[in-house]
């Protein structure tokens, strides 16, 4: 598919390339699925979504997860209308599921400066979950300040700013069914 301004859900806006298609991305969170399968054998698995960029991305990811799981959400703002991270992050809501003793998948849209999930994974290591791991869909591998491994990624993402799939840009663009660079 091209990014072309013919596609009637751009609402008139440019888009420069679509980077990963509807295709190439429902075969990877496929295999995503199989892998955090794999890794979580037994135990209380819970699936923690950060939101809002990552609703579309779990929603698929966890279909694909062949086990019992609980879901909760996080949700943090960094962002605002910008492109660029603004380096305060913001705990808007916080997840009502006892963490303590579970196996903790915090699911991610993009990893970019990393300053977002430094806040997050310290706030979920402080309740003693059983294990704390890092799933995101797109890994830019630009954030110096991050302390915490990603265990699981989707693709390693273009240093370009990236919208559809759940991402955004002032809230605009979620719903694409693929991944584009927006110009």
């Amino acid at each position: 598919m091209s990014a072309s301004t013919a596609d009637p859900r751009l609402e008139g806006r440019a888009l420069k390339r679509v980077v990963f298609d509807a295709v190439d991305i429902a075969a990877r969170v496929r295999e995503l699925g199989a892998e955090i399968t794999a890794a979580y054998p037994d135990g209380d698995l819970l699936v923690l979504g950060l939101l809002k960029g990552s609703f579309i991305f779990l929603s698929d990811l966890v279909r694909q997860i062949n086990r019992p799981l609980h879901v909760d959400f996080l949700v943090a703002a960094s962002y605002g209308d910008g492109t660029v991270s603004s380096g305060n992050v913001r705990l808007v809501y916080d997840p009502e599921t006892l963490l303590e003793g579970k196996h903790i998948l915090l699911v991610e849209d993009i990893v970019d400066t990393g300053r977002t999930l430094n806040r997050l994974m310290d706030l979920l290591k402080a309740r003693n979950p059983r294990s704390l791991e890092i799933c995101a869909l797109l890994h830019k591998h630009i954030a110096d300040e991050l302390r915490y491994d990603v265990k699981f990624t989707g693709y390693d993402a273009p240093h370009e700013f990236l919208v559809g799939y759940g991402l955004d840009h002032a809230e605009s663009f979620r719903h694409l069914p693929y991944i584009a660079s927006l110009l």
